[in-house]
């Protein structure tokens, strides 16, 4: 079996753990860059409006993969659909809902609106035209069923390593305090954080740390850093000072108006956190409630004060919670049973093409 993937360079990460471990297991894999293989309008760089399928020909003939696996909606993907190679499609995200989003917030200009309607068109022929869908959450998988009920689909869970979440000198921060760490790239995930107003308010002796970036950072931080306790700490690298910034933290916390798979709450649980999550989307699928941590209720600041307190003021149940929860995911997403759920579906899927 011989499996090319293609997916964004910020993506390149994990996509490549997760070729590793399909390796492993007797297949042979490819990473590309999709938009370095084959781009077109409305791409931000103008010089890929012009590419040729040259790229794309030369490496399909050479690789001659049987199945191609991509992470987003891009000319790439279109291209291997015009091709007829069995194209399996992830998606990490509620696409439809992001997009009205999109355009309620930073896509109201209209040159930014024109290419969000071709990125859309682009998007549903991708859809429309891939052998399957994979949604990364349960909850993703009803959705993706209200749109193409007929389309092949099936849940695949983000994996981790788990050998790269060990124990080490955490950061030096104030203690209590609790961690947050995501990112501000999707207005409807990010606006919940201003839950922790309250909460903030609340808890004056505890500290607040936000690790994350994105454009809609200002629009929290125009609220959030009115307080005391509450630090922006900007982008971490990846994983190492993530992997510091876990090991200081106290108590993970994942603020969140909608996330699916979300890779933070797992790296927290391996680095033996404790942690309190909103009940959205697909987050109490990564989570063992009441044993690995708490979820609270959008909007519920008065669980967040009651679930963190708890967690602040009794360590040995918030280091029974942090030690249950490295187990839950070491069980349930290490990459080796992702990988080879991956390859059973990807073998029956095949077969019936």
């Amino acid at each position: 079996m011989r499996l090319l993937i293609a997916g964004a360079k910020t993506k390149f990460f994990h996509l490549k753990e997760f070729g590793d471990a399909l390796e492993k297991l007797g297949v042979q894999y490819k990473l590309v860059h999709d938009v370095d293989v084959y781009d077109g309008f409305p791409s931000r760089n103008i010089s890929h409006w012009f590419q040729s399928t040259a790229k794309f020909d030369n490496l399909v003939e050479e690789f001659k993969p049987d199945a191609v696996f991509v992470d987003r909606q891009r000319h790439f993907s279109l291209a291997v659909i015009k091709k007829k190679i069995p194209l399996f499609m992830l998606l990490r995200g509620e696409y439809w809902t992001e997009i009205k989003w999109a355009k309620e917030t930073l896509y109201k200009a209209p040159h930014r609106r024109l290419a969000l309607w071709q990125w859309q068109k682009i998007a549903e022929k991708c859809f429309s035209g891939s052998t399957a869908i994979i949604p990364i959450c349960k909850y993703l998988e009803t959705v993706v069923k209200e749109h193409y009920p007929n389309k092949p689909t099936f849940v695949l869970h983000g994996g981790i390593d788990v050998s790269r979440w060990y124990p080490v000198s955490g950061m030096e921060l104030k203690h209590p305090c609790v961690g947050l760490l995501q990112g501000a790239w999707i207005w409807g995930k990010t606006k919940e954080m201003l839950t922790l107003t309250k909460v903030l308010e609340a808890m004056p002796n505890v500290t607040f740390y936000w690790a994350g970036d994105g454009p809609y950072r200002d629009n929290v931080l125009e609220t959030l850093k009115k307080y005391d306790n509450f630090k922006w700490l900007g982008p971490l690298g990846y994983p190492d000072k993530v992997r510091e910034y876990l090991a200081g933290i106290d108590v993970y916390a994942l603020a969140s108006g909608i996330d699916m798979s979300p890779l933070t709450l797992q790296e927290a649980a391996l680095m033996e956190k404790p942690v309190v999550a909103t009940n959205a989307g697909g987050i109490p699928e990564l989570m063992d409630n009441n044993n690995t941590g708490f979820l609270v209720e959008k909007g519920d600041y008065n669980g967040w004060i009651e679930k963190l307190s708890i967690l602040i003021n009794d360590n040995k149940k918030a280091k029974q919670m942090g030690t249950a929860g490295r187990d839950f995911v070491k069980e349930n997403f290490s990459w080796d049973k992702i990988a080879k759920k991956f390859i059973t579906i990807l073998n029956s899927i095949l077969q019936k093409s």
